[in-house]
C-alpha cells in the first residue's frame, strides 16, 4: 500500500461456500448492506518506529499442524521487522529478524508477503516451508517449519547464493523496484514447485522455480516473466493510465493460484483483477475493474497525492482501489471462491472460482469491531483463512486479518500517536453465527 496516491486500503480473505452463501443475507452495515463479522482475539501491536523495531504488520498465512491441530501456527510478515510467528491464542511464539543491509547505505531486509508450501522436496527430505518476498533485498527467503521446536519453529534454509529476482546489482536493489507480491504453486503435471513474484512499482510478474541444493538449502531459478498493461484504451477512444508518482507504473501485490486449474489471479492495484495461466503463458483476462478505472488524475508533488478528475463511468461496481489481497478457498468437491480486498471501502468482493462462469460476482462482506477495545480490520493489508478444524480453539477454522490501524492509539510523546498494526483472529463459527444460522 502506498500513501502518495488517492487513499486506499488492503486485505484478502477466503471462506467456504456454505459460509459465503450465508454471509450475503446477514445483518446489514453502513457499507451498502454487506454483513459484518467480528474478531475474537488479536496479536500484540507492532510499531513502525525505532522503538518498535520498524515493524509493520502486512501479510499472514496459516499453517496447520496435521499431527496436533491445536499447535497450528500463524506466520506473518512485519516488513523491516521480519517475520512473526503466533500460536492460536494470538500469542507471539517467534520473531525472525529481516536480514541486515550488506553495507551501511544499502536497503535493509523488508519482508512483504508470505505463502506456504507443503511437502517441498529438499535434499534432506520433504518439508513444509514458508516462502517470503524480501522486498528490501529483492530475494525470496525460505523457512522450514518444524513443530518439534515450539519456541522457534522457523529455520532459514535459503541458499546464501540466491540471486536477486529482478535487479542486476545492489545499486538497482537500493532503488527498491524489487520483489513484492508472492504466491506459491505446484504444477500437478510435473510436481515442480514455483513462486510467482510481482515487482514493486512495475507491472512485471516473474515465475521462479524452487529447487533444492545438495547442502539442504533451497534456491530458485527464473523461468519467465510477463508484463501486464500500464495504459488502457477507453471506450471514448482516449488512452488512460492511473495517476501515480512520476516514474511509477501500476503494480501488482495480491496474487493467488488455483491449483486445480493452474490459474493465477493477480490484483493490479489501480486497475482490477487479472486471470492468467500460472505458467505466465497465454493472454491475461481482466476479470473485474476497480471503480476508479478510467478516472483522470493529476499528481501533486507537494502533497504526494493525486487529485482525481471527473469519473467517466468506465470502472467496475464492486472494487474500490486499491485491489490488492487475493485469496482462494477450495472445497473438497472442487467448488470454491476467489476473494478480493476492496481497499477503498474496507469490503471484500467474492467471485465464483469457475472460469467457465467467468468468475461471476457472488457478493461480499466486511470485518468490523467486536468491542470498543477489539476493533476490526482497518486499512487492512492482508488476510488468510483456513476452514479445516484447528483443535479445541478453532474447531470451525480460523480467519486471520491484518489491522492497519490498531486501537487504542498510543501517544508518541510528541503530541501525536504511534502508528500501530497487528492481526485479528476470527472464529469461523462466529462467521456462521453472524449469518443467523
Amino acid at each position: 500500500m502506498r500513501t502518495h496516491r488517492i487513499p486506499c486500503r488492503t486485505a484478502a480473505l477466503a471462506l467456504g461456500a456454505a459460509v459465503l452463501a450465508l454471509l450475503i443475507p446477514a445483518q446489514a452495515g453502513a457499507d451498502g448492506g454487506l454483513p459484518t463479522v467480528a474478531p475474537v482475539s488479536e496479536t500484540p501491536a507492532l510499531y513502525d518506529d525505532e522503538a518498535g523495531g520498524n515493524s509493520d504488520a502486512d501479510d499472514p498465512a496459516i499453517w496447520r499442524n496435521a499431527a496436533d491441530p491445536d499447535r497450528s501456527l500463524v506466520i506473518a510478515t512485519a516488513k523491516e521487522g521480519g517475520l512473526r510467528v503466533y500460536d492460536l491464542d494470538a500469542r507471539l511464539v517467534q520473531s525472525v529478524p529481516a536480514p541486515r543491509p550488506p553495507a551501511e547505505d544499502d536497503a535493509p531486509g523488508r519482508y512483504n508477503n508470505v505463502d506456504l508450501v507443503t511437502g517441498l522436496r529438499t535434499s534432506t527430505g520433504r518439508a513444509d516451508v514458508a516462502v517470503v518476498s524480501d522486498r528490501g533485498n529483492d530475494r525470496l527467503r525460505i523457512y522450514r517449519i518444524d513443530p518439534s521446536k515450539p519456541g522457534g519453529p522457523l529455520t532459514d534454509i535459503t541458499d546464501p547464493a540466491t540471486a536477486p529476482v529482478f535487479s542486476t546489482d545492489q545499486a538497482e536493489i537500493n532503488e527498491q523496484r524489487t520483489a513484492y507480491g508472492l504466491a506459491t504453486w505446484r504444477d500437478k503435471s510435473t510436481g515442480r514447485t514455483y513462486a510467482l513474484v510481482s515487482r514493486r512499482e512495475r507491472t512485471r510478474l516473474a515465475l521462479v522455480e524452487l529447487k533444492p541444493t545438495a547442502s539442504g538449502t533451497v534456491t530458485y531459478q527464473n523461468v519467465r516473466t510477463l508484463d501486464l498493461p500500464a495504459s488502457f484504451r477507453l471506450p471514448d477512444g482516449t488512452t488512460w493510465s492511473p495517476c501515480a508518482e512520476p516514474g511509477e507504473l501500476p503494480q501488482v501485490e495480491g496474487m493467488v493460484v488455483d491449483p486445480a486449474t493452474g490459474t493465477l489471479y493477480a490484483g493490479q492495484e489501480d486497475i482490477g483483477i487479472w486471470r492468467i495461466r500460472a505458467d505466465l503463458t497465454g493472454k491475461p483476462v481482466l476479470v473485474d475493474k476497480v471503480r476508479e478505472f478510467g478516472v483522470p488524475g493529476v499528481y501533486d508533488e507537494e502533497t504526494e497525492e493525486c487529485a482525481a478528475g471527473a469519473d467517466p463511468g468506465y470502472g467496475g461496481d464492486r472494487l474500490s482501489a486499491d485491489v490488492e489481497g487475493l485469496t482462494l478457498y477450495q472445497e473438497s468437491d472442487g467448488d470454491g471462491y476467489l476473494l478480493a480486498s476492496s481497499q477503498g471501502d474496507d469490503t471484500f468482493a467474492v467471485y465464483d472460482r469457475e472460469v467457465s462462469e467467468d468468475n461471476e460476482y457472488q457478493g461480499g462482506f466486511r470485518v468490523g469491531a467486536a468491542s470498543t477495545t477489539l476493533d476490526g480490520a482497518q486499512e487492512c493489508d492482508g488476510a488468510a483463512v483456513l476452514n479445516s478444524p484447528l483443535g479445541s480453539r478453532y474447531p470451525n477454522g480460523l480467519l486471520v486479518v491484518q489491522d492497519g490501524h490498531e486501537t487504542p492509539e498510543v501517544p508518541d510523546g510528541e503530541g501525536g500517536t504511534r502508528t500501530a498494526t497487528g492481526f485479528k483472529f476470527v472464529d469461523l463459527g462466529d462467521v456462521v453465527d453472524a449469518a443467523d444460522l
